[in-house]
C-alpha cells in the first residue's frame, strides 16, 4: 500500500496548523505511519496462515480465526490513519479556494490566504471535531471487535464446520499485544492533541474578539 499521499497531506497542512497541530502530525507520522509501515505490516500479514487449530477437518480453522478476528488489526489500523487523516483536506481546500480566489480577482483579499482566521477558523474547528470524533470511534471499535484490547494465546471454536469444541492458537500474540497497546496509546495520544488544539483555538479567539465587541457595545 502507497502512503505517498497522506505524507504529502500530513506536510501541506502542517504549515496551517498551530504548534498543538504540529506536534499531532508528528506524532502520526512518526508513531503511526512509520511504525505502521516498518513493523506492524509484516506482523499481521499472514495472520491466518499462521495460526494452527488442533483439527485438520476442512473449513474449520479458517471459520474460527474469522469468528474471533473478524477484521484484521492491521487494516483496521490503516483504515484508522486515512480516515483520521482525511478532514485535513477540508483545512487544504478551504487554503486552495482563498489562493484561487486571490488569483481569480487578480488582488490581495487576505492578509495572508493560510492564516487560520475568520471561515478558515471554524473549517480547522470542524476537522478538528471530526479527527477528535473518528479517534474515539475507533478506540471503540478495537474495544469491541477483540474484547477490551486482548489477544488471546487460545480461542475455544464450535462453529460450524468444526465437529466439536476447537482449540486454536493465535500466532505472535505477545507481539501483537504489545502493538495493539501501542496503537491504542498513540490513539488517546492524538485525541488528546486534538482536544487541546481545539480548546487552545476556542480560548484565543474568544479572548481576541471580546475586546471588539466591547467596543462595539460602547459605541
Amino acid at each position: 500500500m502507497s502512503w505517498v499521499f497522506l505524507r504529502d497531506l500530513l506536510s501541506g497542512v502542517n504549515k496551517y496548523s498551530t504548534g498543538i497541530g504540529r506536534i499531532w502530525v508528528a506524532v502520526v507520522f512518526m508513531f503511526c505511519l512509520l511504525v505502521y509501515v516498518a513493523a506492524t505490516e509484516n506482523i499481521w500479514k499472514h495472520e491466518h496462515d499462521e495460526s494452527e487449530c488442533n483439527i485438520k477437518q476442512p473449513g474449520c480453522e479458517n471459520v474460527c480465526v474469522d469468528h474471533f478476528f473478524p477484521v484484521s488489526h492491521i487494516r483496521l489500523w490503516a483504515l484508522q490513519l486515512i480516515m483520521v487523516s482525511t478532514p485535513l483536506l477540508l483545512v487544504v481546500f478551504h487554503v486552495a479556494y482563498r489562493e484561487n480566489r486571490e488569483k481569480h480577482h487578480n488582488q490581495k483579499l487576505y492578509k495572508n490566504p493560510g492564516n487560520i482566521d475568520g471561515r478558515l477558523l471554524c473549517t480547522y474547528l470542524i476537522s478538528l471535531i471530526l479527527k477528535t470524533g473518528l479517534e474515539i470511534v475507533f478506540l471503540v471499535l478495537f474495544y469491541k471487535l477483540y474484547s477490551g484490547f486482548k489477544i488471546p494465546c487460545l480461542v475455544k471454536c464450535d462453529i460450524k464446520p468444526c465437529p466439536n469444541t476447537v482449540d486454536c492458537y493465535i500466532s505472535k500474540p505477545t507481539e501483537k499485544m504489545i502493538f495493539l497497546y501501542f496503537l491504542v496509546a498513540t490513539s488517546c495520544l492524538c485525541t488528546i492533541l486534538n482536544l487541546s488544539e481545539l480548546s487552545y483555538l476556542v480560548f484565543k479567539y474568544s479572548i481576541k474578539c471580546y475586546p471588539k465587541r466591547h467596543m462595539k457595545k460602547q459605541q
